[in-house]
This record gives C-alpha cells, structure tokens and sequence, in this order.
C-alpha cells in the first residue's frame, strides 16, 4: 500500500467508529475500482474515497457553526438536519487538517452527499462509490445499481438520485435539499438529452 494512504488511513481509523472507518475504506477501495474502469485516476479515488467521511465524528450540533465559522452558507434544510453538513465541512477539514491542495478531490468529498449538477467524474466515481460499497444492503434495486455503475455511470448517478428523491418524497418533501433536487433534473435532463437520434443531437456526450 502506498505510504500516502498508510497516513491517511492510521488517522482517519483514530478519528472515526469503527463501522464509520470501515465504510469509508470500503468507499475508497470502491472509488479506485470505478475510476480503473473509467481510466481515472486512481489514487485522487482512493484519497477522495477515504477522507470523504472525514467530519462525520463531528457532532451535529458543532457542524453548523463549524462551516459558518469557515464562511459556507447554511441552508435551512441543513440547519434541521445537520447530518448533511458532514460532507462540505469535510472538504473544509480535509484541506486543514489532512493537507488536501486539489480541488478536484475536495470538491467530490464536498458534493457526495447531493451531487451536483454537471459533476466531473471523480464528484460522480465518489457519489456512486458512497452508495454502492459493499456493506450497503438496504438501498432499493442496490444489485442492478451496481451493476450499472460500472457500465454507465450517468445513468447510475440518474437512478441512485431518483431513488433517493422519491424515498425522501415520502418521508419529508420539505427537508429534500435543493441542491439533490437541481442534480436530479439535471441527471434526468441530460439522459433524455442523450436518448435523441444522433442526427438530431448532433454531437455525442462528451466525458464530464
């Protein structure tokens, strides 16, 4: 293992439960996985994939003050469910306190949680990886989203998205983050976008 990764993981397994150590290695192994079929790089998965936790022991209650304090807008959805700020306060901890300088990898750990629109796709290879490493097992059609995910990674961040917003739908329409909503109708603009004949497209989607 690399030298880099035997650091990180020492101090994240200090930082985290055990359970919550665990997912996060799981999500990096499975990180690097999508980015060698994707022909990513495979160590900005890796790091990306381990830190991508990295606030998650913060408790809720700091996390608010903890990212204003930082200068980063809070939502009122995520002052009622603070649980959502773990993912931009661990892009501001992963730059303070683990060193991280690129912003590619500070913004897939940033956005993991609600994707964001037009996502690049080391944001897409962590959103996924999030959702689909191996101690997942409660998540709707989690068998065929795998299986997707390695084949047609917009169409899989499409699904994991719709079954999200429809779960939270029902539980609590008004706590859905605006920005999993923008992402959503982006991710269902963008595939229905690619089902029009190429004649009348005129151009193949590129790599985003």
């Amino acid at each position: 293992m690399r030298e880099d990764y035997k650091k990180l993981r020492k101090k994240m397994k200090k930082t985290l439960p055990e359970l919550r150590y665990r997912h996060s290695v799981n999500v990096a192994d499975t990180a690097v996985m999508l980015a060698m079929s994707y022909g990513k790089n495979m160590d900005r998965a890796y790091i990306a994939g381990i830190l991508h936790d990295c606030a998650k022991a913060v408790p809720d209650e700091d996390r608010a003050r903890l990212c204003e304090e930082a200068g980063l807008q809070v939502t009122d959805v995520e002052r009622r469910n603070p649980a959502l700020l773990h993912a931009k306060l661990g892009a501001v901890m992963a730059e303070e306190e683990y060193g991280i300088r690129d912003s590619g990898i500070l913004n897939a750990i940033r956005y993991h949680t609600t994707g964001r629109p037009a996502m690049t796709m080391l944001e897409k290879i962590i959103f996924v990886a999030d959702y689909i490493e191996p101690m997942r097992d409660r998540a709707p059609r989690l068998r065929q989203i795998r299986m997707l995910a390695f084949r047609d990674i917009d169409r899989c961040v499409y699904e994991i998205l719709a079954d999200s917003v429809t779960y939270l739908q029902k539980r609590a329409p008004a706590d859905i983050d605006h920005m999993t909503l923008r992402t959503y109708r982006y991710y269902q603009r963008l595939l229905a976008e690619r089902e029009v004949p190429e004649e009348k497209n005129g151009s193949d989607e590129g790599d985003r």
